[in-house]
């Protein structure tokens, strides 16, 4: 029953296994790009049979999210940067091939995290970006179908919390993972239009990424530390979707921040639907 105990790790057997010891429902690899290498490939579906064969049914892959030491943007001109754009293309590619093997999620970032102004030197407009993007989307979409998800960004190109971004992926029916610091810092801090956006696109959302912020940068803060109304948001939550905790961790091979936040977190939702 959500929310449920998820914890993200690499590929390390050693932080898979200090993940698993705490028995959790839902697990997410945070992948890199050595991890989509044919040998990463091999490593990778190996360590999703040692999860799921500890009992873990709910396992997501992060797309990787940098490659030569840039984010990984799916809006990436082939004719200007073309090892990116072939990196970002076959490392998606593939990773859809193995969700569906294996009979897990592929999570793809719409965007990260480049400010305005550059987008806008590069592309002319936000507006061709984003179109740009989101044709990129519709594509991994029609490869993957039911095996990927898209996640939120603070770039404007994949915002949610965005009445324009908010209509597009709703038009479109995609399968969303709603990360609840990144449309919180994209809202300013604002609790009223950040738990809008999470109602509005509740629908869709198959995966949530909860982790608290100040609403001013990307903090990554154990829930209860930040500025977010976690009872408000809570009643805005699809509870069909899975979850992960996606805390910045002091020590890579121990995950009690996630831990500690999951504590807190299903204090919040039992008293908001205790009292429903």
């Amino acid at each position: 029953m959500f929310p449920y105990l998820g914890l993200k790790a690499s590929t390390d057997p050693r932080q898979i296994d200090e993940r698993l010891q705490y028995q959790p429902t839902v697990f997410e690899f945070y992948t890199q790009a050595d991890d989509v290498t044919p040998s990463g490939l091999t490593h990778l579906r190996a360590m999703i049979d040692k999860v799921r064969n500890s009992g873990v049914q709910a396992i997501v892959i992060h797309h990787p999210m940098s490659y030569l030491h840039y984010h990984n943007e799916v809006a990436v001109k082939a004719s200007q940067h073309p090892r990116a754009y072939d990196f970002v293309m076959s490392s998606t590619e593939n990773l859809i091939e193995v969700a569906q093997e294996k009979d897990v999620q592929l999570l793809v970032h719409g965007a990260y995290n480049e400010e305005s102004a550059k987008i806008e030197a590069e592309f002319g407009s936000i507006d061709a970006a984003r179109t740009l993007a989101f044709k990129r989307l519709d594509y991994f979409q029609s490869l993957g179908g039911d095996h990927v998800m898209f996640e939120n960004s603070i770039s404007p190109i994949f915002d949610f919390g965005n009445p324009v971004v908010d209509q597009l992926v709703q038009q479109r029916g995609y399968r969303l993972a709603f990360d609840v610091s990144h449309a919180f810092i994209v809202l300013r801090g604002d609790n009223t239009l950040l738990q809008e956006s999470m109602r509005l696109l509740g629908p869709q959302v198959v995966h949530y990424h909860l982790v608290d912020s100040m609403g001013m940068t990307h903090d990554s803060l154990p829930l209860g530390t930040g500025a977010i109304d976690w009872q408000g948001a809570a009643s805005m939550m699809n509870p069909k979707a899975t979850n992960i905790y996606e805390i910045d961790l002091n020590d890579q091979y121990d995950s009690r921040e996630m831990r500690e936040s999951h504590h807190y977190f299903s204090k919040i939702w039992r008293q908001e639907h205790d009292a429903m």
